[in-house]
């Protein structure tokens, strides 16, 4: 399996966040998962007037970022949008190489709880995975268990879990 490739794009987490999200995806997909720095400006992706990124253009400007036969999750914690949605937690190219995600709407602190690390942790590992996913051509799944199961609010997330169901993990390999 090709190899996925972390890329903290403009405010992004911690870093430390990121080696845990590496380490899981690496378990989750059975592969390499690295870290790699770029110098991808994604300001121009800014709406002024809903102050979120569009996560399309993101994906434009990741595509070949990197050497072929690897996947690229972009990772920030800048609010996403696309056009017909409020907002997202992430997009990814289905049957391509990239996806982002951010962290903005997986915070506790987004609908006025404490900040509770483990939660956000969890809430990230399974929208990274599920946006990756879609870049091995996943479609979502009707198994609410499914990491690939649709997820529209911050609970959906957190009922699903964090793996692939047997009809998805046979389609990834």
């Amino acid at each position: 399996m090709t190899q996925i490739h972390l890329v903290p794009l403009a405010n992004a987490p911690d870093l430390r966040r990121l080696e845990v999200l590496a380490v899981a995806l690496s378990r989750t997909f059975r592969t390499a998962c690295r870290i790699r720095i770029a110098d991808i400006d994604i300001s121009p992706t800014l709406d002024p007037s809903r102050r979120q990124y569009h996560s399309t253009a993101i994906l434009q400007r990741l595509a070949g970022t990197f050497e072929p036969g690897c996947r690229i999750l972009g990772v920030t914690d800048y609010d996403l949008f696309v056009p017909v949605l409020t907002f997202v937690f992430g997009e990814a190219q289905v049957d391509g190489v990239c996806a982002v995600v951010s962290t903005a709407r997986l915070r506790e602190e987004r609908y006025g709880m404490p900040p509770r690390e483990d939660l956000l942790r969890e809430r990230l590992l399974k929208e990274a995975a599920h946006e990756l996913g879609h870049t091995f051509g996943l479609r979502h799944c009707p198994d609410w268990r499914c990491v690939m199961a649709s997820s529209h609010a911050v609970e959906r997330i957190d009922v699903k879990g964090a793996q692939f169901c047997d009809q998805c993990r046979r389609a990834i390999g």
